[in-house]
């Protein structure tokens, strides 16, 4: 991948220094750090720019940005790749760095696209190959490798660090892999981190600070301890007592994995919190504070970590509903429909630790809705191992609507318009049906 990023960085490099740049990115944490690594790049090209953060590349959201000015030049990162037709018309050149799915044949002449499915390559995240862009632009960038590690966190791609990963990694010089219990953060005291963790689900301590108390009592461990102070002993004891709480699911590898620690703001911090803070800024709307932070502007700090901690409450709040929310269920497969009952920036959240609760059985999909405004924020997990694709199953199922699907075979969502929900909800439970029915003949 680097020697197609050095292309795009040379081409990006022969635009005029004067001409002004739009900088238009995902809000997840990938975009978010993918949008700052291209913010620090181009201030020290002292490059004039702007930055938008969206949702999504919906129609409106694209004839908007394509109308603004025809002399900008627009950089996407983390999105476009499903886009690339509405470019062709344009003659300004496109500049596009995103890892999500995209078929050859659509790319226009005036696109400048890195996209790992183009070359068969190894699917890194947005952040990464941004990172790998900005330092072809200059070595100097080498610095901006800590922005592409949060951002590999922040989609899940540090499970299988690949070769262009590990070279990432080994240039990021103070950070610390430690394989331990997949609580975040390791860096807090448990009595919290516990709490409010959203790695996985624990019935009875999730979400609950009398029950996070009494597992501790029961291990002997001070509340006021981190997870990263536990001895071998002491972590030993952690996950027995998690497992035993997470009775139907008996496999302690699911619970355990490398915690990545280095400093941010000059502390020692879990890179997955700091995925996650980003995160819960952008979910709340707070994109310029997501995008100060990750630069590491000081000012920025304490306001995110005010929304951040709003976010977990919403997300404690939230758990609590759906618990209580009536699901529509179906062979292999559960639909909640919390409406206005779970604000739309947790409902995905809330599906990945339902996801990973075990309350399920192994297989079953997952879709959350919550209502945003005149839209449905549609958000799709999956329970374990399973061949089922979700991307398919929601494109099937908005082929007649007015929506864009984004994600991939294990996660996916979408935004619908709210007067569509009953006949999205009657296409979704016909192809979610179908779906285990091909995946059984198979």
């Amino acid at each position: 991948m680097e020697t197609e990023l050095k292309r795009l960085a040379e081409e990006f490099l022969k635009i005029p220094e004067d001409t002004k740049i739009r900088v238009i990115s995902h809000h997840d944490t990938d975009g978010i750090t993918s949008a700052a690594i291209l913010t620090k790049t181009l201030q020290r090209l002292n490059r004039p720019f702007t930055v938008k953060i969206v949702k999504g590349l919906d129609k409106e959201i694209l004839k908007q940005e394509l109308k603004r000015n025809n002399k900008e030049i627009l950089f996407f990162t983390d999105l476009a790749s499903s886009s690339l037709d509405q470019f062709r018309k344009l003659k300004q050149p496109i500049f596009v760095i995103d890892h999500h799915e995209i078929s050859i044949d659509k790319i226009p002449e005036n696109v400048f696209i890195s996209n790992p499915h183009l070359f068969k390559k190894e699917n890194l995240c947005g952040a990464a190959l941004t990172y790998l862009f900005s330092k072809a632009i200059s070595p100097k960038n080498k610095d901006l490798a800590k922005l592409a590690i949060i951002g590999m966190i922040g989609d899940r791609h540090e499970a299988e660090l690949t070769k262009s990963y590990q070279k990432i990694v080994s240039e990021v010089p103070e950070l610390e892999i430690i394989k331990s219990l997949m609580i975040f953060s390791s860096t807090r005291p448990l009595r919290r981190s516990l709490e409010y963790s959203t790695s996985f689900y624990i019935p009875g301590v999730t979400g609950s600070s009398v029950g996070v108390l009494e597992l501790l009592r029961e291990t002997s461990i001070s509340p006021e301890k981190t997870l990263s102070e536990l001895n071998e002993k002491e972590v030993s004891s952690l996950i027995t007592a998690i497992m035993l709480k997470r009775t139907s699911q008996r496999n302690p590898e699911e619970i355990i994995g490398n915690i990545y620690l280095m400093k941010f703001f000059n502390r020692r911090e879990d890179v997955r919190e700091l995925s996650v803070l980003i995160n819960a800024c952008s979910k709340l709307g707070h994109y310029g504070v997501a995008l100060a932070f990750c630069l590491q502007n000081e000012s920025a700090k304490e306001k995110a970590q005010e929304i951040y901690i709003k976010y977990k409450q919403e997300l404690i709040t939230a758990l609590r509903a759906a618990e209580n929310i009536e699901k529509i269920q179906g062979n292999g497969f559960v639909i909640l429909n919390a409406k206005e009952k779970i604000k739309d920036a947790v409902i995905g959240t809330v599906c990945s630790m339902l996801s990973s609760s075990k309350v399920y059985d192994q297989g079953t999909v997952l879709i959350g809705m919550a209502y945003n405004e005149n839209k449905i924020k549609v958000s799709a997990r999956i329970t374990g191992q399973s061949e089922k694709n979700l991307k398919r199953v929601l494109e099937k199922t908005v082929m007649n609507l007015e929506a864009e699907v984004g994600g991939h075979q294990k996660a996916a969502g979408c935004l619908i318009n709210k007067e569509d929900e009953k006949k999205f909800l009657e296409e979704l439970r016909k192809n979610l049906e179908i779906e285990v029915v091909k995946i059984s003949n198979q």
